[in-house]
């Protein structure tokens, strides 16, 4: 089977990390270039981890002069910062990923030139598999939110997005070959309390690859949509601003709201959070697939709320229902058909 070449962002902790490992250290072989962990190459060598040039680091085989000369690279993990990478390599080095199976690279989602470098880092000269995964979070009242930080998430989850794919697709398109994946969240799919800003930059990631979607077929190229829901990461400690915000800029109420609305996150979190590493099952599932589609799901718990919201064109349904799951403890027992799944934003 023939090498997949996939690039990543947002590969410093989460998601991205877990992603760039499954592949990497993936049994069929279709995403890496290199021998099985452990074996030996006809030289006699084993593998072993090499710094690259220009900040990156390598897996290749030992005594070999340069990685780029003994080995293609078929995943390339991005991050925005080099000086993070270690957990990355220390989790390809527990894994056993082989020789020549991961790759990382500087890229900065908010900067075009480093979007541009990265692309032409990619030694294969092509990427067969796009991830776009990098994002920012923003949690709290919208009138706590400084401008600044509006702009960052934006920058970060829309235009970081819309930067990549620019760079990318043109050349999926020439080929005629290529797959787009990108981190959605039920945030895109229905509107959460005190997730103004990150639910916005959601949505319009749905609207940008569901129309890319319907355009891109002729090209041989296809895009979907990992939806997940609350994965056990480090994304609620990256919060852009921190959790709420400056919060001593809003009323008494909204305070008492949020303050609700947090005891509300922490036990859904504790008790029905997924790992990442079940969530990138999905990702693999979906750029397997022989026909993809564009949405896959991480988990069913929210089917529920988005039917709600097709079922009710004017809203008020969903509106209700998610006040409700939120902000109100039903009593034992009370918790309707229509609430079903709703309390876990």
């Amino acid at each position: 089977m023939e090498r997949k070449v996939v690039l990543i962002t947002g590969c410093s902790s989460g998601i991205g990390l877990h992603l760039a490992l499954r592949l990497a250290a993936d049994p069929s072989g279709s995403f890496k270039g290199g021998k099985r962990a452990g074996a030996k190459d006809p030289g006699g060598v084993e593998g072993c981890l090499v710094s690259g040039d220009e900040g990156r680091e390598d897996l290749c085989p030992r005594g070999s002069p340069n990685s780029r000369q003994s080995s293609l690279n078929s995943v390339y993990a991005t991050l925005r910062d080099l000086g993070s990478q270690g957990p990355l390599w220390e989790g390809a080095r527990a894994r056993g990923c082989p020789p020549g199976s991961l790759e990382t690279l500087q890229l900065d989602v908010t900067d075009s030139c480093s979007v541009a470098a990265a692309r032409d880092h990619v030694t294969e000269g092509r990427v067969d598999i796009l991830v776009c995964n990098a994002g920012r979070g923003l949690v709290g009242p919208l009138e706590a939110h400084t401008v600044e930080a509006v702009g960052s998430v934006l920058d970060v989850n829309v235009a970081g997005t819309v930067r990549t794919l620019q760079a990318f697709l043109p050349d999926m398109k020439r080929r005629r070959a290529g797959r787009v994946l990108v981190t959605g969240s039920i945030g895109g799919m229905m509107g959460l309390p005190f997730n103004a800003v990150y639910c916005a930059s959601k949505f319009a990631l749905e609207g940008l690859c569901e129309s890319l979607a319907v355009l891109l077929p002729p090209f041989g190229v296809h895009v979907s949509l990992i939806e997940c829901g609350p994965v056990r990461t480090a994304f609620q400690e990256k919060l852009e601003g921190g959790p709420g915000g400056a919060l001593g800029s809003t009323d008494l109420e909204t305070r008492a709201l949020f303050s609700r609305y947090q005891s509300h996150c922490e036990r859904i979190f504790r008790e029905e959070a997924q790992d990442p590493e079940d969530v990138v099952e999905v990702f693999v599932r979906a750029l397997s697939a022989p026909r993809p589609v564009l949405r896959y799901f991480s988990t069913e718990r929210f089917l529920p709320l988005a039917e709600l919201r097709l079922s009710d064109p004017g809203g008020s349904q969903y509106v209700n229902a998610m006040h409700r799951a939120v902000f109100s403890e039903p009593e034992e027992g009370e918790a309707g058909s229509e609430a079903k799944g709703l309390e876990s934003p």
